[in-house]
């Protein structure tokens, strides 16, 4: 099912020594941050992937469709058609606020 991603890979950034690359080869906070180790590691989340694409005209959204005209029995009818190629993701986006990561070993409130 759903799953965050981060134990499929083989990487639990609150668990063993957080040792990894080198921390000047990588950019965000968020990859610092992972590195610091099981102590000092942050349960924040400042960056994720965005779900909006580009088209070809620069246009931004979730979903693009084309409306197609389709002639049956002597009947015009207008169908809408979902565009799947030629979309550019949006790539990494900065949150405004940072989020808590979902793999945080924490409870946080207790009934």
């Amino acid at each position: 099912m759903g799953g965050s991603g981060s134990k499929s890979k083989g990487f639990w950034p609150f668990a063993g020594s957080g040792t990894g690359g080198d921390p000047a080869n990588e950019g965000n906070e968020q990859s610092l941050a992972r590195l610091r180790g099981s102590r000092n590691a942050t349960p924040f989340v400042f960056t994720r992937r965005s779900s909006l694409y580009y088209d070809e005209d620069g246009d931004l959204a979730h979903e693009f469709y084309e409306e197609t005209v389709v002639t049956k029995n002597g009947r015009k009818r207008a169908k809408l058609k979902r565009i799947q190629k030629n979309l550019i993701p949006q790539g990494i986006v900065k949150l405004d606020h940072p989020r808590i990561h979902v793999d945080f070993p924490v409870v946080l409130c207790e009934v």
